[in-house]
């Protein structure tokens, strides 16, 4: 799936994957035999693979199910002893590699990482980027690249090293203040980066440089190099430690890396922790953000109302256009932040669903309509997910949401001790539905990005072990869900920010601050099941949703908002 940046979104040059399989999901990884084929991927795309490799020869293997086999396994299984297995070094990480080395050696299997039959195969292969790179100003970003830099410089020398390299695009664009134009939906620009105590270089095609922007990092400090000198760059250095994160850099840099330098290793790479603590600016910048971008989703949503009343044709696909040109007319707009999930009837159980020409279904006025949607303006980035009624609605629909809505707001509510990680909250999202017999497998919430990825790191809130624990200045989704394949799928999504709550004589609390505005359809309730408390909940958000948007709509606009409370 990921490029020689490690990256869940890549350019089109990277896309190997798709090419040779046509499968679009974000995740996934495809194994060639001399006689079978297979592709590997979770759960939020089982039923998209199983209709995009219909007829392909590609067996799907459900990734995390009990009968599945992992990838190494099922390879040592049909491979011999003496066996090589070929790899792209530099779009596998160099934890994902160096475990298939080690796994495949012990059957005697050897691996050959300078394997690219694409350069070749695959005519016509899209060029890497060359969008432009640019600033992010400071009014936005509230810190410098030199400040960043320094306090990088400062998490080094605490673990003893000298130097890291950097090849995930987010972490080199928040560093630099950077951003670009070379991944659908993610405002990154391609690039390598080196951080030592002597110098700072930023690898990145001086094509891709306007002056202003080579001029403010010259005088940020930082060296500007040619992107692919990043190679024989590495073996030349000189440093006693060297800092990386094996999942954030390909197995070709890690090569790359002298025998001389010994290497320190760190799950979550200090610039990932930097950054997803959001400094004051930015977190006025995703309030702003928020507040327009719920604007822009009630003027959609009154629009997509008054349709469906005329009786127009609405179709999924022009429910993604549509919402894109509300968002668009907002001030600070860049881009969508993710495909749009409009998944209507039996669409909004694929979790991942994005509508196509083949598949666009027309809308009628009965079941449910799965909305999940983002933007990312140049004051923060946004992920939100509705489910509408857009008519009648069945007993066992308003329960599922009910009780869906429930989870959300005991996370929502939660507080919590200093250290707590989100394996330890996820259960709060998903008690009703488990008392219910039902359940969702993927998790609770991930990090988001400022003007970034939508998806970022080091916190989620799951099932699985993270060590990342949830801190202040942290912003994390809330979106429990259920998906009923062939019927419905119901998911709540909001933005949640950890902000401190309480000191006591156990220590630091934290509890979390609810950023989306949008207001949920109350048609879905079933109010019976419901506590006194949840009831509060539910309508003081909605309340906040009124009060906060109403002075930015038209007078319609507001009263149908109005008839949400």
């Amino acid at each position: 799936t990921t490029d020689a940046h490690c990256g869940e979104y890549t350019p089109k040059h990277w896309k190997t994957r798709q090419w040779l399989s046509g499968f679009t999901g974000s995740a996934g990884t495809v194994v060639v035999t001399l006689e079978k084929a297979g592709l590997w991927t979770d759960s939020r795309y089982f039923l998209q693979a199983e209709e995009q490799l219909k007829d392909s020869g590609i067996d799907l293997y459900k990734s995390g199910l009990p009968e599945t086999p992992e990838l190494e396994e099922w390879l040592s299984g049909e491979l011999s002893s003496g066996d090589t297995v070929g790899i792209e070094g530099s779009v596998f990480t160099a934890s994902e590699a160096i475990y298939l080395v080690d796994f495949l050696k012990k059957h005697n299997i050897k691996v050959d990482a300078d394997f690219a039959p694409y350069d070749t195969l695959w005519s016509n292969r899209p060029e890497i980027p060359l969008h432009p790179a640019f600033i992010l100003s400071e009014s936005f970003s509230g810190e410098s690249a030199s400040s960043k830099i320094n306090r990088t410089l400062n998490e080094l020398r605490a673990k003893n090293c000298q130097a890291t390299v950097l090849a995930s695009l987010d972490s080199i664009a928040w560093l630099f203040n950077i951003r670009g134009n070379d991944i659908s939906y993610n405002p990154v620009a391609v690039a390598y980066a080196y951080i030592s105590e002597q110098e700072t270089a930023l690898f990145i095609d001086s094509r891709k440089l306007t002056d202003e922007t080579a001029e403010y990092l010259h005088k940020e400090g930082v060296i500007l190099a040619d992107y692919n000198k990043i190679y024989d760059y590495l073996p030349k250095i000189s440093v006693d430690k060297i800092l990386i994160s094996p999942e954030k850099i390909n197995y070709r840099l890690y090569n790359a890396i002298p025998d001389s330098c010994r290497i320190t290793e760190e799950k979550v790479h200090p610039v990932d922790q930097l950054k997803a603590i959001k400094n004051e600016t930015e977190i006025a910048g995703i309030r702003n953000a928020m507040k327009r971008d719920g604007v822009a989703l009630v003027k959609f949503l009154y629009w997509l109302h008054t349709q469906l009343e005329e009786n127009q044709t609405i179709t999924e696909l022009d429910v993604s256009t549509k919402l894109r040109q509300f968002r668009s007319e907002q001030e600070y707009f860049f881009s969508e932040s993710f495909e749009t999930i409009a998944g209507y009837g039996a669409h909004g159980a694929i979790v991942h669903y994005a509508p196509t020409t083949e598949s666009n279904a027309t809308l009628q006025r009965e079941g449910l309509l799965l909305l999940d949607s983002g933007a990312q303006y140049f004051d923060g980035t946004t992920d939100i997910t509705r489910t509408f009624a857009l008519g009648h609605v069945t007993d066992e629909m308003r329960k599922d949401f009910t009780l869906l809505l429930k989870g959300h707001i005991h996370l929502a509510l939660a507080q919590f001790p200093k250290g707590t990680i989100g394996m330890q909250l996820d259960v709060l999202a998903r008690q009703f539905i488990w008392q219910a017999g039902e359940n969702y497998l993927h998790g609770t919430g991930h990090g988001v990005g400022h003007f970034l990825n939508v998806h970022e790191g080091p916190q989620n809130i799951r099932m699985n072990y993270n060590p990342a624990p949830l801190m202040p200045g942290m912003i994390t989704s809330n979106e429990p869900g259920v998906y009923k394949t062939g019927r419905y799928g119901i998911r709540i999504e909001n933005l949640i920010l950890t902000v401190p709550s309480q000191t006591t004589e156990f220590g630091d609390y934290y509890k979390f601050e609810v950023l989306t505005l949008c207001p949920l359809d109350g048609r879905l309730l079933n109010v019976s099941l419901l506590n006194e408390p949840e009831i509060r909940w539910y309508k003081d958000y909605q309340k906040k949703v009124y009060e906060t948007l109403s002075p930015y709509l038209t007078n319609d606009e507001k009263n149908w908002l109005s008839m949400q409370l």
